[in-house]
């Protein structure tokens, strides 16, 4: 594929639209064998749209959030593992933007244009095994991280890491003397995002690799990527339920039999089905115009950078919450109920149909939806916003 500098949004949206139709075609046999998609990474990489949320002036596409997220949205449509390494690809990427120095902002972003970089997810900062301790001019890291998404076949891992007891955050080549990718993810979905361990084993680090070692006051735009990370979840939520609502209407006008007593020649004309179908609609178009929302409000809060205020960072959150909790229930609820329109021949494996509910279950539970909604309720009753972390 050639590069896409001259291209516009929707071109890229067109380019990953043709890549997930690309995608669908193996989705149902890769999903059951699991392991890495090698082959589809290479096609993200060959396709330029790695380069999107990069800055025109170290060479990338200078894309929006709005943009960058609903190629996500567009790619979970046929497989939501694709669309999980692909938009985590993203999230790491600008992870030296948020708690890098200029300089380091500038070094990385040049890099992975430089050579391509596939970027991974290794911060989960819940697990608080990796230490980083003093070794001469350098540092060593030490220890087990678990989910770590898209860590085979990445380029650069951004670590969190414990460092006298204070969180420290490293970007660092996956491939270094010392860091072993295990073999150990075995969901039930998302079962080719390679989201298991990885061991760091005396793994030496520079000091300019360290990105939170920087002598600036927090602010709210230090705590933005938490923003990024819940509507990129509601984003890939919300493409699983569109492609499980493609899937069965498809299979109902073509192969779903009318019931004996329905009274009816065609399924398509059921009422019963075609009452699923309005309400499935009308549920889906609810959490889309709110996770579009609050996509607005995030491209509005990340060009802000420096300058973005708590309170608009706390509103921008409160709208992201919002669209997480709709796509969340509304996507299981549809995943689930498309075999009543379909009925029981749609159970068969060859149709992988199972798939959708399966990775949706997995991935919503990244974090308890009940939290986000207490922090809805919190803001609407108490004019309360929520207090920034690691993931709201």
């Amino acid at each position: 594929m050639q590069l896409l500098k001259s291209k516009t949004s929707l071109d890229y949206l067109t380019l990953a639209t043709a890549l997930a139709e690309e995608f669908a075609i193996t989705a149902v046999e890769r999903d059951a064998k699991g392991g890495t998609p090698k082959q589809e990474r290479d096609r993200l990489r060959q396709s330029g749209l790695l380069k999107l949320i990069i800055p025109k002036e170290y060479g990338g596409l200078g894309e929006t959030w709005i943009t960058t997220l609903k190629i996500s949205r567009e790619l979970a449509k046929a497989d939501s593992s694709i669309a999980h390494v692909f938009s985590y690809h993203h999230l790491g990427v600008i992870i030296p933007h948020i708690f890098g120095s200029e300089a380091q902002k500038e070094q990385y972003y040049s890099k992975t244009i430089e050579n391509n970089w596939f970027w991974c997810n290794a911060l989960n900062p819940l697990d608080r095994r990796t230490t980083l301790t003093p070794d001469g001019n350098n540092f060593r890291l030490n220890g087990v991280k678990s989910f770590c998404s898209g860590s085979k076949d990445s380029d650069i891992l951004p670590i969190t890491a414990t460092n006298n007891d204070e969180i420290t955050i490293l970007a660092i080549p996956t491939q270094r003397q010392g860091i072993n990718i295990q073999d150990d993810w075995d969901n039930m979905g998302q079962r080719q995002t390679d989201s298991g361990s990885i061991v760091f084993d005396n793994v030496v680090v520079y000091e300019d690799e360290i990105l939170a070692l920087r002598d600036r006051t927090p602010t709210p735009f230090n705590t933005i990527r938490a923003c990024l990370t819940q509507l990129n979840l509601a984003n890939i939520y919300l493409g699983i339920a569109q492609g499980a609502l493609a899937a069965a209407k498809q299979y109902t006008r073509t192969s779903t039999k009318p019931w004996l007593t329905s009274g009816v020649e065609s399924a398509t004309v059921d009422p019963y089905i075609l009452q699923h179908y309005g309400n499935m609609w009308v549920e889906l178009q609810g959490a889309t115009c709110l996770t579009d929302i609050a996509g607005e409000l995030l491209q509005n809060a990340w060009e802000q950078e420096w300058n973005l205020t708590a309170e608009q960072r706390g509103e921008c959150a409160i709208a992201i919450a919002t669209a997480k909790v709709a796509a969340t229930k509304v996507g299981l609820d549809i995943t689930s109920q498309i075999f009543e329109v379909m009925g029981a021949r749609a159970t068969t494996g060859k149709y992988g149909f199972d798939r959708y509910w399966r990775n949706l279950r997995t991935f919503t539970l990244h974090d308890p939806i009940d939290y986000k909604v207490l922090d809805i309720g919190n803001w609407l009753l108490n004019e309360q916003l929520p207090k920034p972390n690691f993931y709201s």
